[in-house]
């Protein structure tokens, strides 16, 4: 857990929009130094003058999370500049759906390299240096946020990709509040598993990198359907970003591991789980909505 901020470090990606804007604001507002990191460099830059302006102290660079050479480059300038945080949000994250073998080797390289490998860096990175100002300070406190998504904890069917992805996640978050434990008291993590928020992640095709687009290649039904749902999932949600940014702060200073933006979408995954403990095939994840089911199956099929 960290229980106290004013003049500690945050490091954030995506910080330009959604959770990772919000979450800086509120670091901002509680006198945290920032180190920012977005893909988006024109955003990226106008959180940095927002921030500068209520006189926080900012390091933003613009780069991409899945290169290890950028995120490396980052760590130093962020030791150099600041020394080690003491609030790791490893927040940015992309979305691709539709039936998982449709999607292209491609589309496995962008996803997996930003949501899965992106926060790898963040923790191996960060972690030793955390480690090593506890050693140091026996006041200092840590703490690592890791962004998955409750996609990390269920299976919905036409979205694969992602789900495999944000499951990832998960298990790698346990795997270090267990690993963490073992060796220190002083630097602790949680996973953030938010549900449909209002975010820009439905268009984070947009940032998708030249070199990783499937160019010439026309998208299939099932990912044209899966990119409208998403669509519609996410700008329908009444769970604001602003609302996960406090769950966080929250999380953080409580020391609690799983942090939801909807507490009430645990009973799918008790369903989940019951599945598994009971030897028993997956459950309709649409059996509280059937006809979701229905008219996702009937355009799937139809000619």
């Amino acid at each position: 857990m960290l229980t106290t901020f004013t003049n500690k470090t945050a490091f954030i990606t995506g910080a330009a929009s959604g959770f990772g804007l919000e979450v800086t604001r509120m670091a901002g507002k509680l006198g945290m130094n920032l180190v920012l990191v977005d893909v988006q460099e024109k955003s990226l830059m106008e959180t940095k003058d927002e921030m500068e302006s209520l006189g926080v102290r900012v390091l933003a660079v613009s780069a991409d999370v899945s290169k290890a050479n950028q995120m490396e480059s980052i760590a130093l300038k962020t030791k150099e500049k600041f020394g080690a945080p003491s609030l790791v949000f490893n927040n940015a994250g992309v979305s691709a759906g539709g039936l998982i073998w449709e999607n292209s080797l491609k589309d496995w390289d962008w996803v997996i390299g930003v949501n899965v490998m992106g926060v790898l860096h963040g923790v191996r990175l960060f972690t030793p240096m955390m480690l090593e100002a506890a050693k140091k300070d026996p006041f200092y406190q840590g703490h690592i946020v890791n962004t998955a998504s409750m996609a990390g904890l269920l299976n919905p069917p036409n979205m694969g990709i992602y789900n495999v992805s944000k499951h990832a996640v998960v298990s790698l978050t346990e795997t270090l509040y267990q690993d963490l434990a073992l060796v220190t008291d002083q630097v602790s993590a949680s996973v953030l598993c938010p549900f449909f928020v209002s975010t820009g992640i439905s268009q984070s095709h947009l940032n998708r990198p030249s070199d990783l687009q499937d160019t010439g290649v026309l998208p299939t039904r099932s990912q044209l359907i899966g990119q409208t749902m998403n669509e519609k999932a996410v700008s329908s949600g009444k769970v604001s970003a602003l609302d996960v940014a406090e769950k966080v702060f929250e999380g953080v200073r409580q020391g609690i591991f799983y942090i939801y933006s909807h507490p009430h979408s645990l009973a799918s995954v008790q369903t989940r789980m019951e599945d598994v403990l009971n030897i028993r095939n997956p459950s309709n994840p649409f059996s509280h909505k059937p006809e979701i089911g229905v008219d996702l199956k009937k355009s799937l099929s139809s000619p």
